[in-house]
């Protein structure tokens, strides 16, 4: 018999098993928890690892140093039907330790269980000090050209890179909630032909200080006070806004995060930016200095304050949930990435800002961003341990024709991320954990520690060598080596200081603001206000109060008023700036890829046009839930969320295809007879849904006896609520106000 390859053998298996799935299962709604359908009896016939879900994906089968195996990703999975040991020995039972008889005590030689109980002790790592809270995905990046500023290869046109995106909060636990106020990550991880390539951002373009000096005192001061461990994931308290009122620099990120900005709708609605001035050099030699961003395709869109405080009790997952939904339904989500580029001059200005100041930006009016390629998010996690959580992003993995500046808080950056790295993944290999594995050939002469799973052959791990023929050598140009641009450093003394250019921590601010519609200013000022009443003492809402004077005498007085405390005078001259209207997120439409949308339906009516609204639903890229008073089936339809179980806040949209009846048990006893024969009577639940759906300034719709429903919550005819007697055509009417994300028009009335 001809001998097959494990590769071979191993795809087979996955082939076989993956036909197997799709005989069984058709998923229609995203959320299923594995790849077939489980059965009610406990399954006893051996057979191999089911295949992965078909939305889920892993790192690319490399080996340490960097080499393609050919091998599927699953070969870092699971392999055969039976239970073994980490070493692969068999097991006929994992139910059970061994003992000195039935009722005796437990023997030491059991190494089954010695190894499964000390693996499960060992199985957590340290969790990140900031960025804690993430989910992650796979996808790809192609390029759209950018040759005349950079000769970075993963930018040439038409170039398709294999990327890993995490996104992440900052202050907050593993297990704190999605929808917190926060800043978000966004790390990108560019698996290229010349090296890994990590852009690690942020949603918002500023960060809260100048110089990494100051990073353990932000944090410290963001996190939960050290004697309760209170509050969880949020800046609603004493230390921070301590901080922040003293630190004035930290005001124009203080206000982004006070802004919509700090509580996105979801991560495929987030902006993404990488915050520092990177140095570009192209094959020429010629620099220029860049800033990056990350456009979303589907717009940049928000919560409403009160849709944040509901998820993070009712769904603490919303954010991750959705991003997995998405790309299991095939919405991917997009972003281009784009470039605003500057002239690298001595100075290092750019219209009067200093383009080293991390708390400073660059209105896009002032320097467009030009999109260089787009990226494509098309894979969830197979294990997210494995993937997410082990992850390593750090500055300092550049590649040919990406350099840094000297932006302070960049500099300690590239320090930090090493740093961390090793106390977290156990030594100074986690570049060759999977997920982490260069998909460049690597050749370097770092050896042993923790961890290693590269052998290295060879006895000279130095340079120069003879004992191993000269290698490695070095690269040249032809061989698309990494150069430091070669910068002047200018002759200076040795100083702890900032550039006078440092000093302006008020103009941008202010800027932020005067770019802000009403209503994005009215969510600041509520920001604000909520904010500072959570502090306890006075005398530091008063100091904060004092930083807002300085940036906007409206802003100071509005939130002065909710804190029932006096308005200061400024103590500086506010500056004169013009409004930004790329800062905004209102004014534009986006497709309605991957919206949720809601259709409450009546248990005791027909479904047959409810079923031809889902086709639609589906057919336009978006995912309808059917609500209904009990799970199971409605007629046709498989009901995704009950009356108790959905709520307003999980919806971009809520349709109305019916006017469901409460149960006569949800009435007091008076009223059960009544309502049970009252057509005007409908389950409050349902009112709730579109009470919610409307104060949040949501798409409403609704035919049929759905309109009734209406009239009872009092909102039949109001801005962003279509009616009609055509289901079809109220769903059409819904998808087209969806395009800008909220009824803007009806959030002033909504506001209580």
């Amino acid at each position: 018999m001809e001998s097959r390859k494990p590769v071979e053998v191993v795809k087979d298996v996955v082939d076989a098993a993956a036909e197997k799935v799709s005989q069984l299962m058709t998923p229609e709604v995203p959320g299923a928890p594995g790849s077939a359908p489980p059965t009610v009896d406990e399954p006893t016939t051996p057979h191999d690892p089911l295949p992965p879900k078909k939305e889920q994906g892993a790192p690319e089968t490399r080996t340490p140093t960097g080499a393609a195996t050919g091998a599927p990703t699953v070969a870092n999975g699971q392999q055969g039907a039976f239970l073994t040991t980490a070493h692969g020995a068999r097991l006929r039972d994992t139910d059970h330790s061994l003992k000195a008889g039935p009722r005796g005590p437990t023997l030491l030689q059991d190494h089954h269980l010695r190894e499964k109980i000390t693996h499960f002790d060992h199985e957590r790592i340290p969790e990140r000090v900031v960025h804690a809270r993430g989910a992650g995905a796979h996808g790809v990046f192609t390029g759209y050209g950018a040759q005349e500023v950079t000769r970075a290869g993963f930018l040439r046109k038409g170039k398709e890179t294999p990327v890993f995106v995490r996104f992440s909060t900052v202050l907050g636990s593993r297990g704190s909630a999605d929808t917190v106020r926060d800043t978000r990550g966004f790390a990108t991880k560019f698996y290229t032909d010349e090296g890994t390539f990590d852009l690690v951002g942020n949603n918002m373009p500023v960060f809260f200080i100048q110089d990494a000096i100051k990073f353990p005192d932000i944090i410290h001061a963001g996190k939960p006070h050290p004697d309760r461990e209170i509050p969880q994931a949020q800046s609603a308290h004493d230390t921070f806004w301590d901080f922040v009122s003293l630190h004035t620099e930290a005001q124009h990120h203080t206000m982004w995060n006070m802004s919509d900005r700090g509580i996105p709708r979801s991560y495929r609605t987030m902006e993404g930016f990488g915050v520092h001035t990177f140095r570009l050099v192209n094959s020429a030699g010629a620099t220029v200095l860049a800033k990056f961003h990350w456009k979303p395709k589907l717009g940049v869109h928000s919560l409403e304050w009160e849709e944040a405080q509901l998820l993070s009790g009712m769904d603490p997952d919303f954010h991750r949930r959705d991003l997995y939904d998405a790309i299991e339904a095939g919405a991917y989500p997009e972003w281009e990435l784009g470039l605003q580029v500057f002239p690298d001059t001595p100075e290092e200005t750019f219209a009067g800002i200093d383009l080293l100041d991390p708390t400073k930006l660059v209105p896009e009016e002032l320097a467009p961003v030009q999109p260089v390629g787009k990226l494509v998010l098309n894979r969830t996690p197979t294990n997210f341990f494995a993937e997410t959580e082990q992850v390593a992003f750090h500055l300092g993995h550049l590649v040919p024709g990406i350099d840094v500046t000297n932006d302070p808080l960049l500099q300690g950056r590239l320090f930090s991320y090493v740093d961390t790295q090793l106390t977290r993944l156990g030594g100074p290999n986690f570049a060759q954990i999977p997920i982490n594995r260069p998909h460049a050939p690597v050749n370097d002469m770092l050896r042993d520690g923790f961890h290693q799973h590269a052998v290295h052959a060879g006895v000279a791990p130095y340079r120069p060598n003879s004992l191993d023929g000269g290698n490695p050598f070095p690269a040249g140009d032809a061989e698309h080596a990494f150069v430091d641009v070669p910068v002047t450093v200018a002759e200076a003394p040795k100083v702890r200081a900032n550039p006078a250019s440092f000093d302006d921590h008020f103009s941008q601010a202010r800027l932020f603001w005067l770019s802000m519609s009403p209503v994005e200013r009215e969510h600041i000022v509520r920001a604000y206000t909520f904010e500072l009443g959570k502090c306890y003492h006075q005398a530091i809402r008063e100091r904060q109060l004092q930083c807002l004077a300085n940036i906007d005498p409206v802003l100071c007085a509005q939130v002065a008023t909710g804190l029932g405390l006096p308005t200061p005078e400024p103590t500086v001259p506010l500056a004169d700036v013009a409004p930004s209207p790329t800062l905004s997120q209102l004014g534009r439409t986006w497709p309605a890829d991957g919206r949720t949308v809601g259709i409450v339906v009546d248990a005791d009516a027909g479904t047959d046009d409810v079923e031809q609204v889902r086709r639609e639903v589906f057919a336009a890229g978006m995912v309808p839930l059917v609500i209904a008073a009990h799970g199971g089936t409605v007629g046709d339809l498989t009901v995704q969320r009950t009356f108790a179980t959905g709520r307003s806040v999980e919806l971009d949209a809520l349709l109305l295809a019916g006017a469901p009846a409460p149960a006569p048990d949800a009435l007091p006893a008076r009223d059960a007879k009544a309502g049970a024969a009252d057509a005007t009577v409908v389950d409050p639940r349902v009112l709730l849904l579109v009470q919610e759906c409307w104060r949040h300034a949501k798409v409403i719709g609704a035919w049929g006896a759905g309109v009734r429903v209406l009239e009872l919550a009092g909102v039949a005819g109001a801005a962003g609520v279509v009616t009609g007697d055509s289901p079809t055509g109220v769903l059409a009417g819904a998808q087209a106000l969806l395009a800008a994300h909220r009824v803007w028009d009806r959030f002033p009335a909504s506001i209580s």
